[in-house]
């Protein structure tokens, strides 16, 4: 299990982007980590693998200080080194059990062409390939749907559905919470630097609906006010 405990995270004095974040996710779970823009999914993530240094509070693995060495870590935007084919990419990470060959059946790359020529939605199946060779216990996956076709998303969430019965505990992100209802076995909710819900798969549906609620609220006066003053010229 993952404990974290009074997390606070900042980039100024000013401003805490974690404020005493208190999570706990459970191992051999999917855990969905959702927000409005600004609220912080992407410093928590960095910063639960290590990349953002935190001012105070603990993050925790099975009672002991959480190490970079056991997550495998899936950013938003990959980075690939240039002139490189997607075969020596993979070959980056040792894992002799991991057999290329037949995990590329599920995503049908053109493995020894240059990653430079690939599109978006190749680079993410390449990125996510990168992943599951490292094998970790602890994986972070954030917006791993971008980019890619309805095809390559259902197959993704079957692997990540086999995985966590392996005992892995993963954690992902998406700007599309249908996504994430659709595959998670928690939502953890984030604003304002703290998480205010935790939800479990039985409480899914109404929290989606109170969600775009507040979404559809919180705008409602000034779309309102722009469609009034358009049909008024």
């Amino acid at each position: 299990m993952i404990t974290i405990n009074n997390l606070t995270v900042s980039y100024s004095k000013e401003k805490k982007v974690i404020n005493s974040l208190n999570l706990s996710l459970q191992e051999g779970m999917i855990h969905g980590i959702v927000g409005l823009n600004g609220a912080g999914k992407t410093t928590l993530l960095n910063t639960i693998y290590g990349l953002k240094k935190y001012d105070s509070g603990e993050i925790l693995y099975n009672g002991k200080s959480l190490k970079k060495t056991e997550i495998s870590y899936l950013v938003t935007e990959s980075y690939f080194y240039s002139n490189i084919t997607a075969r020596e990419y993979l070959n980056l990470f040792k894992n002799n059990g991991f057999d290329i060959e037949q995990w590329n059946k599920l995503f049908a790359l053109p493995i020894d062409n240059i990653i430079d020529t690939y599109s978006t939605g190749m680079k993410k199946k390449l990125a996510l390939l990168g992943i599951l060779k490292q094998n970790k216990p602890v994986m972070i996956l954030d917006e791993p749907f971008n980019g890619l076709d309805f095809e390559s998303t259902r197959i993704i969430r079957s692997v990540l559905l086999h995985l966590k019965k392996t005992g892995k505990t993963i954690i992902v992100t998406s700007h599309i919470i249908e996504t994430l209802t659709n595959l998670c076995d928690y939502i953890h909710y984030l604003e304002n630097g703290k998480i205010k819900y935790n939800k479990e798969k039985s409480e899914f549906e109404l929290f989606e609906k109170e969600l775009f609620e507040i979404i559809e609220e919180k705008n409602e006066e000034i779309i309102s006010k722009l469609i009034d003053l358009k049909s008024e010229d």
